[in-house]
């Protein structure tokens, strides 16, 4: 519905917790448990403090037609001694009960599908394999991605995609976000959609992106103090006036949460380069506020431990299946499961290989369409 007006240290390449001081401003705060690496909020929903930077967490009580891409030159080399190229995918496949993919750059680029994904996707679920997908882009909702999925060709349902900004959403449902709170939106439709669906208030968004602030003398902004949360998000409509609003919210409103839906430093607008990811537009918020966010979105946990709890998956049944280290495959390995990059998106084998690295999947290999090999094997 709309309305009008802890510290994180790297240890052996993993990101490991550690308990933050939560205090208690205007809302009553919960006293937040931390047991392994997911805070127990009292009630049967729980969500993790894994994030990719440091973070305070404060918690309120109570047709197969579409256009491919070609252009991923084979590689077949050894990245480094800790991660060997997939050479045996049946052996991979037969291991686990449920694949969690990536979008950007797995299943496509851009608008562009990524090639052999539709017969990849397809044989998967002939072995009675789970399949599910998990995105950090925030400016579409589930029920959108589900149409984007369907312009490409492929058959997913809206309950095997997970994107941040529904993320977003179910983590204020999971803290009980008082209802006559309100949240201020720095993103797109996607957070509004998913917000509204979850049936808390919120403004901003789309809507702000062509306002403007007039910096004459003795120029001041009011705000709501009716603002319990700020939520940011990819937004391709960033502006001054949005900035200034979400500032003052977060530092003026006693207990006010900022929440980024991710934090990734580019992503794939277009298959012909990358571009500017959310992470820039929460970092304007952390360099005006000072404060670190609470991320949603991968590598925290809290998507993979709401769909392990949905669909009832052991985490050491699932395989992540992504592109990026510091997010999907440290989100993989966060949650205790299998790991494989695809060299189809943002990291190349020299990053993987670089010493500088400290995220090792436990596979790699060239793309998706690679685990077609076991259908071969199979067959002979």
């Amino acid at each position: 519905m709309q309305a009008t007006g802890g510290c994180v240290s790297r240890v052996q390449g993993r990101l490991c917790c550690v308990a933050a001081p939560v205090r208690s401003q205007g809302a009553n705060v919960k006293r937040a448990e931390l047991t392994g690496s997911v805070f127990k909020t009292g009630s049967s929903h729980s969500f993790s403090a894994q994030v990719s930077s440091s973070v305070i967490v404060k918690k309120y009580s109570t047709a197969r037609g579409a256009q491919r891409s070609t252009c991923f030159t084979p590689i077949r080399m050894s990245a480094g001694s800790d991660t060997p190229f997939l050479t045996d995918a049946a052996e991979l496949i037969s291991s686990v009960e449920t694949f969690v993919f990536d979008c950007d750059g797995v299943i496509w680029k851009g608008d562009v599908l990524i090639d052999g994904i539709p017969e990849t996707l397809d044989m998967l679920r002939s072995l009675g394999k789970k399949l599910i997908f998990v995105t950090n882009n925030s400016t579409k909702s589930r029920k959108q991605y589900g149409k984007k999925f369907e312009s490409l060709g492929l058959s997913v349902t809206e309950e095997e995609i997970f994107s941040s900004s529904f993320a977003a959403a179910g983590y204020l449902k999971s803290i009980d976000f008082p209802g006559d709170k309100k949240v201020y939106i720095i993103g797109e439709v996607g957070i509004q959609k998913e917000l509204e669906q979850a049936g808390i208030q919120y403004f901003g968004g789309p809507e702000d992106g062509e306002k403007k602030i007039d910096l004459a003398p003795g120029a001041y902004m009011e705000h709501d103090h009716d603002v319990g949360a700020v939520v940011v998000g990819f937004d391709r409509y960033l502006n001054y006036y949005k900035l200034q609003y979400a500032t003052l919210c977060i530092r003026e409103n006693p207990g006010c949460l900022f929440i980024a839906t991710n934090c990734d430093a580019v992503t794939h607008l277009t298959d012909a380069q990358e571009w500017a990811g959310g992470g820039s537009m929460v970092g304007a918020i952390k360099g005006s506020t000072k404060k670190e966010p609470t991320v949603v979105g991968k590598p925290s946990t809290f998507m993979l431990d709401y769909l392990a709890n949905k669909f009832k998956i052991n985490k050491k049944q699932i395989c992540m299946v992504g592109d990026r280290l510091d997010t999907d495959i440290l989100f993989g390995q966060n949650g205790g499961c299998k790991t494989l990059l695809v060299l189809t998106g943002v990291t190349d084998l020299k990053t993987l290989q670089s010493p500088e690295n400290s995220v090792q999947p436990d596979f790699y290999t060239n793309q998706l369409s690679d685990l077609l090999a076991a259908k071969k094997v199979a067959a002979i």
